[in-house]
């Protein structure tokens, strides 16, 4: 099964970017988040859109 979400490291790692510039993707709403207990989590597919280029 894939993955479903992904923490805010691992969003980082699966686009070569660092933390900093992933929080600003979620800023900008270009990432879509929610949260998971007391964790922050990046959906599957809003990393998805935005590698297609559709975000």
């Amino acid at each position: 099964m894939d993955k479903l979400a992904y923490s805010i490291t691992d969003t980082a790692k699966a686009l070569s970017l660092g933390r900093t510039s992933v929080y600003a993707l979620i800023a900008e709403g270009r990432l879509e988040t929610f949260k998971f207990g007391s964790r922050r989590l990046v959906k599957a597919e809003s990393i998805r859109r935005l590698v297609d280029g559709q975000a």
